[in-house]
């Protein structure tokens, strides 16, 4: 005689079953990694002050308002607020998929009566006399079990896929944290360099008025013509109008620092500061390789691609049965008393499968579709790295040019301004026209302003540097 398996063994066979994992062993997808930068073969910086905490990495300018700013973004940032919901999100999903591992465990009670018209004690009812019977009791509790065994790795694969995207979640928080922060400094050196060449413009006018009234004297007294004066109203103006369009310019950029930290722009005002910060922070070098493990854009890939290989395994494993055990325990009786003894107490167990025999290619269709997934997220891995190379030679090369350039236009700045003193004096000796002094004051002015651009530029490039190597190193 053939006996049945019991329930145990079968649990047992499901439990050694799901140690199958069917998605393809993961390894991070290959990205070409120079030995050195190409812009910098022998990058030296400074090594940052042991007081600038990994992340902050503002605190180089050496600026109290901009540091403040800096903390209000994560705060406050609207755009940091979405990710941080989204990545809370992320972090829900993982929990939800994770539940499904487990017995869903359930409760449920229930009490009827039922009664029959007919034989029974008589009763009036509407004028009628009726029979009806005394009716029945019957109450009933149970806890029921249901719990789908994960032998092929379906739902581990889910959880590990949805870990991967929630760690992408977490990496895209450090990212839109990074960017704001960066375009946060970005708006603040910009605007303080605006303030700068206001500063140079605001002296350069009184120095046009007093050209002005010189010229004026002079042709009143009938030494020079009118056209010196009407040249010198001219230049005036001019240096009128630039200095008001640099308010324009300073006030677009004090609203966009409003929004980075999360504040309208109609109640939001940056005080203006005496002497505009001047500092060029030195970034510490890094090795190409540390690029891919710093950078929070480049781990959101490699992350992504590791949810797309566990998305394989789940589409796989739908070419397998599905099995689910189920079991109940409760009791049934018609004296509620009665309702937890033994005596009345009933149970059962069992075991279901399901499997698709015919679906006419549909599950293949959905692997090739994993398949395919996988290999776009890794060529988009791929892409992210060498953009992360890109930028960083690109800022290493605007930080080493702009060295050279900085220190020119200071020279060029210092010998304009030493013409433009000389052709006055010349001028006022009679010994040139008045157009010549027109010339040396316009090529004055523009390599003053030329001379504080090349500082908000050395500015600007170093934080995109920064940026580039993914915002944030450890203290020395």
């Amino acid at each position: 005689m053939i006996r049945s398996p019991s329930p145990a063994i079968a649990v047992t066979a499901l439990l050694a079953l799901s140690a199958c994992n069917l998605a393809p062993r993961y390894q991070r997808p290959s990205a070409t990694i120079p030995p050195s930068f190409k812009e910098a073969p022998g990058w030296r910086g400074a090594a940052p002050a042991d007081a600038v905490a990994k992340g902050q990495w503002w605190l180089l300018f050496g600026d109290p308002v901009l540091n403040d700013l800096e903390g209000r973004v994560v705060n406050a940032n609207q755009d940091v607020a979405a990710a941080v919901a989204a990545y809370d999100q992320a972090r829900a999903a993982v929990r939800e998929v994770r539940a499904s591992l487990f017995p869903v465990i359930d409760l449920s009670t229930g009490a009827t009566r039922a009664g029959s018209f007919g034989a029974g004690r008589p009763t009036i009812i509407g004028g009628n006399t009726v029979n009806v019977s005394s009716g029945s009791r019957r109450y009933s509790a149970s806890i029921g079990a249901t719990w789908e065994p994960d032998l092929f790795g379906r739902l581990r694969n889910a959880v590990s896929q949805q870990g991967a995207l929630a760690q992408a979640s977490q990496a895209d928080l450090a990212n839109v944290t990074l960017a704001a922060q960066g375009e946060l400094a970005l708006n603040y050196v910009q605007l303080r360099g605006i303030e700068l060449r206001k500063a140079i413009l605001d002296t350069t006018v009184k120095a046009y008025q007093r050209a002005l009234t010189i010229t004026t004297n002079r042709y009143n007294q009938g030494v020079i013509a009118r056209v010196d004066v009407l040249q010198a109203q001219s230049q005036l103006d001019s240096a009128r109008a630039n200095a008001a369009d640099l308010v324009r310019q300073r006030a677009v950029l004090e609203h966009a620092i409003a929004v980075l930290v999360g504040e309208s722009p109609s109640i939001f005002t940056l005080p203006e500061v005496a002497q505009a910060p001047k500092s060029i922070p030195d970034v510490p070098p890094t090795l190409p390789s540390a690029v891919l493990e710093r950078r929070p854009d480049v781990a959101a890939a490699e992350r992504r691609v590791a949810a797309a290989n566990a998305a394989i395994g789940i589409e796989r494993a739908a070419f397998f049965p599905v099995f689910g055990l189920s079991g109940d325990i409760g009791t049934q009786t018609g004296r509620l008393g009665d309702l937890f003894t033994a005596s009345s107490s009933i149970w059962s167990l069992g075991l279901s499968g399901a499997l698709t025999l015919l679906d006419f290619g549909a599950r293949s269709a959905r692997v090739e579709q994993a398949r395919a997934a996988y290999a776009q997220t890794a060529a988009n891995y791929r892409q992210t790295a060498l953009t992360a190379f890109q930028q960083v030679e690109d800022a290493l090369a605007a930080n080493r040019i702009l060295a050279y350039v900085e220190t020119q236009r200071a020279s060029a700045a210092a010998s304009a301004n030493r013409v433009e003193a000389l052709t006055q004096n010349q001028y006022l000796a009679g010994q040139i026209a008045y157009s010549d002094v027109i010339v040396a004051q316009t090529t004055a002015l523009t390599a003053r302003e030329a001379e504080v651009q090349a500082l908000v530029d050395r500015q600007v490039s170093a934080v995109n540097l920064i940026q580039a190597i993914g915002g944030s190193w450890p203290a020395s």
